[in-house]
């Protein structure tokens, strides 16, 4: 009994040990030179352990402006603003453009910037070449930073939405180079090239994102999707 209780001990232990490595890496609490993952780039679509190599970003800010290079995005580092009201960013940036996309966002996390420049080079850019033979040039921007809580479900309103700390992004329509322009209110639901399309980017979007939901989840996300790097996981 005193060995089998031992037994017993010793693996309890060696769980809490598990889900507490789990934890320091899913709340990015290692940096990049801490890391036992390689650090993520933008120069090839990573394969193994994208979430967490993307969590390392999140309090690396040295290791951020080093990933964030040129032609994939282009991004500037800004001031952290903290503020008590649980609202605020750290690690931030402004962002131009996603590779050869047009977008203007004024406050994004390094972690989100990262997540949302692989997403466009190695999900979407694809496949409007393969579903229309022209790249996207413009994205909508809907929104970053928003100090609020969270909208649309009764659940969570009294809890602070991710645009409260600059790690959402929420992306509205795509216009392609050759003058097609598609959006998530008119044609998501479609069953069109154009639906099918933004469909399969709202799919393709869950690998870098941990929450990608539209207008599939409720009616506050009809006319966009909402992507954001923290701490639930769902895609819908």
């Amino acid at each position: 009994m005193r060995r089998g209780g031992r037994n017993v001990l010793r693996v309890i232990l060696i769980l809490l040990l598990l889900l507490a490595g789990f934890g320091v890496l899913w709340f990015g609490l290692v940096p990049q030179r801490y890391s036992p993952f390689a650090s993520i780039s933008l120069d090839d679509p990573p394969h193994w352990f994208v979430d967490f190599r993307l969590a390392a970003l999140r309090r690396d800010p040295e290791q951020c402006r080093a990933t964030l290079q040129p032609p994939h995005i282009v991004a500037t580092p800004i001031a952290d603003k903290v503020q008590p009201n649980g609202c605020g960013w750290t690690n931030a940036v402004r962002i131009a453009k996603i590779g050869t996309a047009d977008i203007g966002l004024e406050q994004l996390t390094c972690e989100a910037a990262a997540a949302l420049a692989l997403w466009m080079e190695y999900g979407v850019q694809p496949l409007a070449v393969e579903m229309f033979g022209s790249p996207v040039t413009w994205v909508q921007d809907m929104g970053t930073y928003s100090c609020r809580n969270i909208i649309g479900n009764e659940r969570w309103i009294a809890t602070r939405s991710q645009h409260s700390l600059a790690n959402a992004v929420d992306i509205g329509a795509f216009r392609l180079a050759n003058g097609k322009q598609m959006s998530v209110k008119s044609d998501y639901r479609a069953d069109t090239p154009e639906g099918r399309f933004l469909r399969e980017a709202h799919r393709r979007a869950c690998y870098y994102f941990r929450v990608a939901i539209g207008p599939e989840f409720n009616k506050a996300h009809h006319d966009h999707l909402h992507l954001d790097r923290g701490v639930l996981v769902r895609c819908k």
